[in-house]
């Protein structure tokens, strides 16, 4: 039996807490329980908000439960110019990974750059900009970037 202020998943004790609600009122009310609304219901909790989420279907089920399930810390955004963006999204994936270490962690992964082979300019350019991305990230970044050779990169995945 859940305690009288333990939140509980069933049905019956969801609705009476929504009936107490009129005089014990949420700080918060957030509508739709994907990632997006799970996250700001997770974030206004640990700040000591009252927050009740409502969902017209089961929690996770429509996008959420499709997607990649990968947190980016916004590299793409760099090559268009987004500084500010990036700082943003490496800040959240930070906070990602602190508030939940159970589920989030680094994943090592290759990204083939083709046509770069002879071209110094364009390789030097990708070196500077993934350089930049690890300075961005600073002591929230998993680890320094690194440009594989194509022997190296067999090597790592054949």
């Amino acid at each position: 039996m859940a305690m009288p202020d333990t939140p509980s998943a069933d049905r019956s004790s969801a609705v009476e807490r929504l009936e107490r609600s009129r005089v014990d009122p949420f700080d918060l009310l957030v509508v739709g329980g994907g990632a997006t609304g799970l996250g700001v219901a997770l974030d206004a909790a640990a700040r000591g908000l009252a927050v009740a989420v409502v969902e017209a279907e089961d929690f996770a089920k429509g996008t959420s439960s499709r997607s990649t399930k990968l947190v980016h810390g916004g590299v793409r955004y760099l090559a268009q110019g987004n500084v500010k963006l990036v700082r943003e999204a490496l800040r959240e994936r930070a906070l990602l990974l602190d508030n939940a270490p159970h589920l989030a962690g680094a994943l090592p992964f290759m990204v083939p750059a083709y046509g770069l082979r002879g071209r110094l300019v364009d390789t030097w350019i990708l070196g500077v900009g993934l350089a930049a991305y690890d300075l961005l990230a600073g002591g929230a970044g998993l680890g320094r970037t690194r440009m594989l050779g194509r022997a190296a990169a067999l090597a790592s995945a054949p």
